[in-house]
């Protein structure tokens, strides 16, 4: 049986949903994704006493409210190895066209 459940209002966000400043430390010492991440399950915890079930447990306004108050920078995608341009050991007037086969005359 699914149970509808209320949204939170703003009393409620303020006071379960607030990261203490001991918390703030806590999620500090997390990177990219994981801060979020880590900060809502610590809420949860500290509101429930356990951990959520699944992503279906957690208020989608709690989780909004907390990544207001987590600080994220935006991370720009790391350039495959394979793709990275490398000193090239061929010339640099080496052309795109094929190879003049052995023997040939031009």
């Amino acid at each position: 049986m699914i149970v509808a459940r209320t949204p939170l209002d703003l009393d409620e966000l303020v006071e379960h949903w607030t990261l203490l400043k001991d918390e703030q430390g806590l999620v500090s010492g997390k990177h990219g994704a994981t801060r979020l991440g880590f900060a809502v399950l610590l809420k949860f915890y500290t509101q429930y006493g356990r951990f959520p079930r699944g992503r279906f447990e957690l208020p989608g306004e709690a989780v909004e409210f907390v990544a207001g108050q987590v600080p994220t920078r935006a991370r720009t995608p790391r350039t495959p190895p394979s793709v990275r341009s490398a000193p090239s050991s061929a010339p640099s007037s080496c052309s795109a066209t094929s190879p003049t086969p052995r023997g040939a005359d031009g």
